[in-house]
């Protein structure tokens, strides 16, 4: 005879809070073919840049223009750059329905901005795509020591980022402070994620596929000079100039 236990019952799925990746484009203009253009021409140096990341609209710079916005064409602009619009915020009420009509959700507003701030390049908006264990050190610090392979990201919220390990091509490593790597740095280091312009890029070995500090950003299509390339070096801003230096 079967005996019966009390207990959960088992469904076929689980409900979980996640955190994804979504860059965030801040419209300056309604016209799409101008936005169009301009976005081509910011990756026209590096079309691998983006690799299907989801993308926010926003729309608080152009909220009171009195010209709408083609959200199909832009959204297409988006999706030929390798990117994927689901989302927008901070429009009138006839741009967001207008945003709803053409398939993108309602985001919540994004928090007000931090004065004296420089406007941002791209502004990254990132959590941890593939789940990375890493020990923390302390209440702003985390230390990672282990290799990051291809498509792994780390994002130390709000303080530095300490790698201990080697950061292949097409990793990530985000910090809101200072990223220090001791070992190859191969892919992508944006340090001062929130627009914090005094942070600073450190490593024994820099050979990186992008590097960004509150935005601004350098790729490898621009080639590092020699006294820094494979060598131990920091990368720091100058106004709204990256600035690479031999350690």
């Amino acid at each position: 005879m079967a005996v019966e236990t009390a207990g959960a019952a088992r469904t076929s799925f689980e409900l979980k809070s996640a955190q994804l990746p979504v860059v965030a484009v801040a419209l300056k203009t309604t016209d799409a073919a101008v936005l169009a253009a301009d976005l081509a021409a910011r990756l026209a140096d590096d079309p691998g840049f983006f690799d299907n990341d989801p993308v926010l609209i926003d729309l608080a710079a152009v909220r009171d223009a009195e010209e709408p916005v083609d959200f199909a064409a832009l959204s297409a602009s988006l999706r030929a750059l390798h990117t994927q619009p689901v989302a927008v915020r901070g429009g009138s009420p006839a741009q967001m329905e207008a945003a709803l009509a053409a398939g993108l959700v309602a985001a919540p507003e994004a928090p007000p901005a931090r004065p004296a701030a420089p406007a941002p390049v791209r502004e990254v908006i990132r959590e941890v795509v593939r789940e990375v264990e890493v020990p923390v050190a302390g209440p702003t610090t985390v230390v990672l020591d282990k290799p990051l392979r291809s498509g792994q990201q780390v994002y130390a919220r709000g303080g530095d980022l300490v790698v201990m390990a080697v950061v292949s091509f097409g990793a990530e490593v985000i910090a809101d402070g200072n990223i220090h790597i001791y070992a190859p740095m191969r892919g992508r280091a944006i340090a001062g994620a929130r627009g914090n312009t005094g942070a600073r890029i450190f490593s024994t070995c820099l050979e990186p596929q992008l590097l960004s500090i509150a935005g601004i950003y350098r790729t490898t299509e621009t080639e590092l000079p020699d006294n820094v390339r494979g060598k131990p070096a920091q990368v720091r801003l100058d106004g709204e100039k990256l600035l690479i230096e031999p350690l």
